[in-house]
């Protein structure tokens, strides 16, 4: 048989490139004539430059840049061909920003953390010679609407410093300049990669929907950062506001429509780049599989999109996961034939323990019930 092993990482304990690896591992333990080909997966969160360069190959550039509050950061790029891949977690990630209470970023941090770094990436994209620079959107610890990424760049603004300062900098914000960045830009092709669609301001925009996650806990947080957005749009294209996906990333995806980008679902962009319905289509066997397989598995995100590829090519697919928290009858109505959990098959302790190991173990038990 022939296996697709295509798992998006294991939030917290596995990146995608080592949860495949076990997976294949267990897999030929028990089936060693079966052809195991490894395809790690991203939606465009973390993880998001490391997959792409173990299926595209290309060069990684290391760059330092401003962390979410100013610190200095490492992060890497990827350069295949004239295209350039940046993973936007790597320069305002939520893991960057200091923790408080319930594991939440510290109080007030989101309110004046930035998107610069990320421009900063982008920049040197320009620099290392990229026509095409794709950014993947996820796991952002900011709320400023992309406005750091539009002053790296070369935008302008009153007071001088408002762009840096997340959300408390643009409530001073009185006249704004994107002339200078969009020219930095010229003749450059820009993707916002982000399976999230979602607006930049009100109920169903960056703030309320995100933001709670980013320590904008209170209905008075909220309402100032959202206000705060709202008058920087003003001053951008508020009409850009209201586009899909311009509330990814804390409106990360804002500015980078602002900048003429176009947004792209994430597991596409991976998914194109690595010819994942080929090989889907030459699989006898689709595995897949994530942390946490849950209702948002359901919707745009890897395992979603494995199993959306697999039906129309008939084969099968299923997943595996740290905990399953969805029933029988949803996977199959989302294409899923079965989904194993390490929790229930290992046990709790081995898997956030060991969970290289146990996912290996994994594997190794459902090799005996799906290879021939």
């Amino acid at each position: 048989m022939r296996i697709l092993v295509a798992p998006d990482k294991f939030a917290g304990t596995l990146t995608a490139v080592e949860a495949a690896d076990a997976i294949a591992e267990g897999w030929r333990r028990s089936a060693p004539d079966d052809e195991v080909v490894t395809v790690p997966m991203a939606d465009g969160g973390p993880g998001f430059v490391d997959v792409l360069h173990s299926s595209l190959g290309g060069e990684l550039l290391a760059a330092t840049v401003a962390g979410p509050l100013g610190e200095p950061v490492p992060a890497t790029l990827l350069l295949a061909g004239d295209a350039a891949y940046i993973e936007s977690a790597q320069a305002c990630g939520l893991a960057l920003l200091p923790v408080g209470d319930g594991r939440l970023p510290a109080t007030g941090t989101a309110a004046r953390a930035s998107t610069y770094g990320v421009g900063e990436l982008i920049a040197h994209a320009v620099e290392a010679g990229a026509r095409r620079i794709v950014v993947g959107l996820g796991g952002s610890g900011t709320n400023d609407g992309g406005a750091g990424l539009l002053a790296a760049l070369g935008a302008e603004a009153t007071p001088g410093d408002a762009l840096r300062g997340g959300p408390d900098g643009l409530a001073a914000l009185t006249a704004l300049d994107l002339a200078p960045a969009r020219k930095r830009l010229a003749g450059v092709e820009l993707v916002a990669a982000s399976d999230v669609d979602n607006p930049l301001l009100g109920l169903r925009g960056a703030t309320n929907v995100f933001g709670p996650q980013k320590g904008l806990v209170s209905d008075a947080d909220r309402l100032a950062a959202d206000g705060a957005l709202t008058t920087f749009a003003e001053l951008a294209d508020r009409r850009v506001a209201d586009h899909r996906g311009a509330g990814a990333a804390g409106g990360l995806g804002y500015g980078l429509l602002l900048l003429g980008a176009v947004r792209e679902p994430g597991f596409d962009t991976v998914a194109a780049a690595v010819g994942l319905s080929d090989l889907v289509a030459g699989a006898d066997l689709v595995i897949t599989g994530e942390g946490k397989l849950d209702w948002q598995s359901m919707s745009g995100k890897v395992v979603s999109g494995l199993a959306g590829l697999a039906g129309p090519a008939l084969r099968p697919c299923v997943a595996f996961a740290g905990a399953v928290q969805v029933g029988n009858r949803e996977l199959r109505a989302n294409g899923i034939e079965a989904a194993y959990a390490m929790v229930d098959m290992v046990g709790a302790e081995e898997s956030f323990g060991r969970p290289r190991e146990s996912l290996a173990a994994v594997a190794e038990r459902v090799a005996k019930t799906w290879s021939r």
